[in-house]
C-alpha cells in the first residue's frame, strides 16, 4: 500500500480513533487470566463499579466517546439495510428487559435497542450500547428469562469493550484498516457475509472464544443482579442444541467460532454454582413478554403472507392443455363450432 493512501486512511479514521502510547501488554492469554482473576469479578456487590476489560492502552486505543461514535454510524447503516419491527408494545417490553440489564451491568453507556425483523435466532451490539435483536430470537425463547440470557450476553459484550479491543488487535496487525473493522459477535456470531447483510463493515465479523466466554460469564452474572433466572442462558443455549438437531449444519453457519454449546452449557452451569449465591425466587416469566410474543409471531406471519401475495403471477396451462400432444409452445389451433 502506498504512503499517501495509508495518511489517507488515518486521516479518515482520526474522527473516530482517540489513541495513546502503549502502556501494557494484552496478549490474548494473559488478558484473560486478568479478566477472571481481576479484582471484584466475582463481587456481585461491586457490579457498576468494575472496570472488566475498557482500560485504554495498548489492549484498546478507543474511547467510550470513539465507540459511541461508531456504533452510532454502523447502526444507521443497519437500520438503512434490514427492516425494523415498529410496534410499540413489542418495543417497550423489549427494551424494558434490556435497560434493566443494563442498569445492573458493568457498563454505563446508554442502550438504543431495535428488533429486527429477521427470523434467525441472533441478536449483537455495535460499540458504543447499540443493540439489535433478531425476531427470531424472541421467538424462539420459551420465556423472558432466556430472551435476558441473549441480551445480558450482548451486553456483556459492551461492558467489556470486546468490538474496539478486537478492533486494536486487528489495528496493530494493520493499522491502515482501522476505520472498518469493528463489530461485536452476538450470542449467535455473525460471520462476514452476514455482517455485510446489515451493512457493516466486517474485517473482524467474529470474536474470539475468549472474548464470547468472558460474555456468557459477566451476563450470568447481570441477569442474577437483574432478578432473573441465570439459567434462562443455558435453556437458550439447549434450544440451540435442539435446532442444531433438526437443521444440522445452521450451528457452525451461525455460531462456528463461539464455544460449542454442550461446553458452554457445562461452563455456565459450573460458573452459577461457583459464584451466585442461591435465591429462593426468581424472574422467569412475565404476561407482557408472553403477549409481546403473540403480537410479533402475528406481525412475522403478516410479513411472510405478504410475500408470498407479492410474488410474481405464474403462468398455468389449462386441463385441455396439459392433455394436448403438444410439446411445445406453439399457439394449438381450433376450429370453431360448427366450422368446417
Amino acid at each position: 500500500m502506498s504512503l499517501p493512501l495509508c495518511v489517507l486512511l488515518l486521516a479518515a479514521a482520526s474522527s473516530f480513533l482517540s489513541a495513546q502510547p502503549p502502556k501494557d501488554g494484552d496478549k490474548k492469554s494473559g488478558d484473560n487470566d486478568k479478566f477472571y482473576h481481576g479484582k471484584g469479578i466475582n463481587d456481585l456487590n461491586a457490579i457498576g463499579h468494575r472496570n472488566v476489560g475498557c482500560n485504554r492502552g495498548l489492549g484498546n486505543w478507543y474511547t467510550l466517546d470513539a465507540q459511541v461514535r461508531m456504533g452510532q454510524q454502523f447502526a444507521q447503516q443497519v437500520e438503512q439495510t434490514q427492516h425494523v419491527i415498529t410496534d410499540p408494545f413489542v418495543n417497550e417490553v423489549v427494551n424494558r428487559l434490556g435497560q434493566n440489564l443494563q442498569r445492573n451491568s458493568d457498563t454505563q453507556l446508554p442502550f438504543t435497542i431495535k428488533i429486527l425483523d429477521v427470523q434467525e435466532p441472533n441478536a449483537f451490539a455495535l460499540p458504543g450500547g447499540y443493540m439489535f435483536v433478531n425476531a427470531g430470537a424472541i421467538l424462539l425463547a420459551d420465556n423472558e428469562s432466556q430472551l435476558a440470557g441473549v441480551m445480558a450476553h450482548e451486553i456483556g459484550h459492551v461492558a467489556a469493550c470486546h468490538a474496539a479491543r478486537e478492533s486494536t488487535r486487528g489495528a496493530l496487525a494493520q493499522i491502515a484498516m482501522i476505520p472498518v473493522i469493528i463489530m461485536t459477535g452476538g450470542i449467535a456470531g455473525l460471520g462476514a457475509s452476514e455482517a455485510a447483510n446489515y451493512g457493516i463493515p466486517a474485517a473482524f465479523g467474529k470474536f474470539s472464544r475468549n472474548f464470547e466466554a468472558q460474555a456468557d460469564y459477566l451476563g450470568i452474572q447481570y441477569m442474577y443482579k437483574a432478578g432473573y433466572d441465570p439459567n434462562g442462558m443455558i435453556n437458550f443455549f439447549e434450544k440451540l442444541e435442539a435446532l442444531e438437531k433438526k437443521r444440522p449444519g445452521v450451528y457452525m453457519k451461525l455460531y462456528g467460532d463461539h464455544p460449542q454449546t454442550p461446553d458452554r452449557i457445562a461452563k455456565s452451569q459450573e460458573e452459577i454454582e461457583k459464584i451466585l449465591p442461591p435465591r429462593n425466587q426468581y424472574k422467569i416469566d412475565s404476561s407482557d413478554f408472553e403477549q409481546a410474543k403473540r403480537r410479533l409471531a402475528l406481525i412475522m406471519n403478516h410479513r411472510l403472507k405478504n410475500d408470498e401475495d407479492n410474488q410474481a403471477p405464474e403462468l398455468r396451462r389449462t386441463a385441455s392443455d396439459k392433455d394436448s400432444d403438444q410439446k411445445d409452445d406453439r399457439p394449438v389451433i381450433r376450429r370453431a363450432p360448427g366450422g368446417k
